[in-house]
């Protein structure tokens, strides 16, 4: 069994992997990770190896307290990878991008595969049929957006989360709204049509934390899943451990 412990940049999420079958899976705070993963340990204690991929900030102590309770691998650009990357500058790709182009080559080995990722930013991952990482885009995510909007003005508030009900915002508020949210829809949707101009039978996969707010007002065919990271964070490992 794997252990799986993703830190990004809002959350951290743990997961149990049996081969390739997810077994458990939750988020939580920094502070509780090492009294989560004490229990899990309790709860599946077969796990023998764990990957660590922090994309967002985990302290070297909080790191070194996890090797206590197996071998545990931390990825980074130096990981093998089942794929060929010709990313420009591979030492500054973010450890969430190459764990999303391992599930997605592995999803789709001979297939052009474009993966979405809405948390805290938006990135956009492609890999092609022939097994090519080629790189993509990172732009601010719905939350940072609205947090933009607030930080960078005097008088707009800060507002959480809310779909629009129409387009032509009537308030302050609701054209916050209408900004942010249809903003987002249309650059993913327009992204995702340019690289469907550009490749041939193109699959295209959400996911991330905002996956299903986005999923149901996206205009394109897509694949929806939340734990696509974890995923491929589970096939690194096995991997790498071959």
């Amino acid at each position: 069994m794997n252990l799986i412990i993703d830190a990004g940049n809002t959350a951290i999420k743990l997961a149990v992997f049996n081969k390739d079958n997810l077994l458990f899976d939750e988020s939580l705070e920094a502070p509780r990770l090492i009294e989560r993963v004490k229990a899990v340990f309790r709860a599946y204690s077969d796990i023998s190896s764990a990957i660590v991929s922090a994309s967002g900030s985990l302290d070297q102590t909080t790191i070194e307290a996890l090797t206590v309770f197996c071998k545990v691998y931390i990825l980074d650009h130096t990981f093998k990878i089942p794929y060929k990357n010709s990313y420009a500058t591979p030492k500054t790709l973010g450890v969430d991008r190459i764990a999303l182009a391992t599930a997605a080559f592995y999803h789709n080995p001979r297939a052009n595969t474009l993966v979405v990722d809405a948390g805290t930013c938006v990135t956009y991952d492609m890999v092609s049929a022939n097994g090519e990482y080629l790189g993509g885009s990172i732009s601010p995510g719905l939350r940072m957006r609205y947090q933009a909007l607030h930080n960078q003005t005097s008088k707009l508030p800060l507002l959480e989360l809310n779909a629009p009900l129409d387009l032509i915002g009537n308030s302050t508020a609701s054209s916050i709204h209408s900004g942010v949210v249809n903003g987002i829809l249309a650059e993913i949707d327009g992204v995702i049509e340019r690289y469907q101009s550009r490749f041939e039978d193109l699959t295209v996969i959400l996911t991330g934390g905002d996956t299903l707010f986005l999923s149901k007002r996206l205009k394109n065919t897509i694949f929806a899943d939340s734990k696509f990271l974890l995923v491929g964070l589970n096939f690194l490992l096995e991997y790498n451990k071959r």
